[in-house]
């Protein structure tokens, strides 16, 4: 038997149940048109691997299923082989930020924060600056981060 003080903890507040509805009504209310993100660099190439997670084409084939499974949008594919992930002047990375400013995609998705990129401060950059700003969803599938769920629990 619960006595009315334990009951509190198993409740959520009601301000806090709506402030969830509406969070998530917003989610599902917004068509999300994804540009997906894929970096091998010239290094990982070279390398052999037990399995072909880190090939370009199994890195399409897990963003694209991910935006499927999804109900997202695919608007566009943005793609950097051979690309050192210490700096973020890549053709494919530069043309992703271009259809981001011109409105085009609204969502990006990557493998993993390794594959966006291998410089912290500026990878922190895009995901807590420049993204919010241009209202960016972003989202890193082996990390299961998610900017819109995680920046939810943050506030």
């Amino acid at each position: 038997m619960r006595t009315e003080k334990s009951r509190q903890s198993f409740c959520c507040p009601q301000k806090i149940r709506k402030n969830l509805k509406m969070y998530n009504t917003y989610l599902t209310e917004i068509d999300f048109n994804v540009g997906i993100y894929i970096r091998l660099s010239q290094e990982d190439k070279d390398k052999k691997y037990e399995s072909d997670s880190e090939s370009v084409i199994n890195q399409k084939e897990l963003l694209r299923s991910y935006v499927k499974n999804n109900n997202f949008n695919l608007c566009g594919e943005y793609v950097d082989d051979g690309y050192s992930g210490t700096n973020f002047d890549r053709p494919g990375f530069q043309k992703m930020l271009e259809d981001i400013k011109q409105k085009k995609i609204n969502c990006v998705v990557v493998k993993d924060l390794s594959r966006f990129g291998r410089d912290h401060v500026m990878t922190g950059y895009y995901i807590e600056t420049f993204f919010p700003e241009n209202n960016i969803r972003f989202i890193s599938i082996l990390e299961s981060y998610d900017s819109f769920k995680n920046q939810a629990s943050n506030d």
